[in-house]
């Protein structure tokens, strides 16, 4: 468990995979591997809790705060195991999302082992480069496709960096470019270097889909907002909806701050995306996920004492 401290950024690299990263689609819903680690997607959040006096762990992902999760329904044809997928902490007593670090081989390597039923998060495709699916498994004898981490490098990048480019962050908000929020131009420069690094099979796949899919509608959603006091406190009672047209952060920050009656005050609002009751905090720092799913999104007031406990994570770090 000294791998993964509460509140650190971790990867989670496949063993038989070389350069594979457990990565949270944009979709927002599914999860897969991506050869790519210098990525929001690509980060996730540990927040550890107590079960039946055992110490476990929870991991969300820094791009849209979605939890890692085990589900009970199996995984698509020719793929082991069941499904994995992105989603919520709305039960305390929620087993889906809990899981526990083991350690593999000469202690190098980590492995998670789902709480329920001791099923190992698996990596798939390790005879098909094609398949990049993520599922858990009952355990073979040697976890030979078991998705883990060396113990070492997984969980760098935590550190909460200093300095500041983007008005209206606090101070300690790094002004990389997959962490600030991005304008249009530079989320499509990120994202065609992001494409370059997809597998080649991969790349083929993706081009007849985008042949065969039509062209691609404006996406609409439910946002469910809530100002938040200085020390981050807010009243489950006064959450209040609008209207949301596509998955800008910024134009998403600017709606927000209109409809809490602050748009003078643009610049000191800071937008957070909340994944259940009972999920943690995540800064939206990224465009929103591709669907149309709503979203509960908590107004902060940048510099406030609420955000100087936040951690972004390094995604350049080794």
């Amino acid at each position: 468990m000294d791998l993964f401290p509460d509140g650190a950024h971790v990867r989670l690299r496949s063993r038989v995979r070389d350069g594979m990263y457990l990565h949270a689609d944009e979709d927002g819903a599914g999860v897969s591997l991506v050869p790519v680690r210098a990525s929001l997607n690509a980060a996730w959040r540990v927040h550890r809790i107590l079960r039946d006096g055992a110490t476990c762990i929870l991991l969300h992902g820094a791009a849209y705060g979605r939890y890692l999760t085990a589900t009970e329904e199996r995984a698509p044809f020719g793929i082991r195991g069941e499904r994995v997928v992105q989603g919520v902490y709305d039960d305390p007593n929620e087993a889906a999302v809990v899981w526990k670090a083991v350690g593999a081989g000469n202690g190098v390597h980590v492995l998670l082992r789902h709480i329920n039923g001791n099923r190992l998060l698996r990596a798939n495709g390790r005879h098909f480069a094609w398949n990049t699916s993520v599922s858990v498994e009952h355990p073979d004898k040697e976890h030979d496709d078991a998705l883990g981490g060396r113990a070492h490098p997984t969980a760098a990048g935590v550190a909460k960096p200093s300095g500041s480019s983007y008005r209206g962050f606090p101070s300690n908000f790094t002004s990389s470019t997959s962490c600030a929020i991005l304008k249009p131009q530079q989320q499509q420069q990120q994202q065609q270097q992001q494409q370059q690094q997809v597998h080649p099979v991969r790349r083929f796949i993706r081009l007849f889909r985008r042949r065969a899919e039509p062209e691609p509608v404006e996406l609409q959603r439910t946002i469910r907002f809530v100002r938040a006091d200085a020390n981050g406190n807010f009243n489950e009672q006064d959450w209040g909806t609008f209207q949301f047209d596509g998955r800008s952060v910024y134009n998403l920050r600017s709606q927000v701050a209109r409809h809490a009656h602050e748009l003078v005050q643009f610049h000191r609002i800071m937008v957070c995306t909340r994944a259940g009751r009972y999920g943690r905090l995540t800064p939206l720092t990224t465009d929103l996920p591709r669907n149309q799913e709503q979203m509960d999104v908590i107004a902060l007031t940048a510099r406030s004492p609420a955000t100087q406990d936040f951690q972004y994570p390094n995604v350049d770090a080794p």
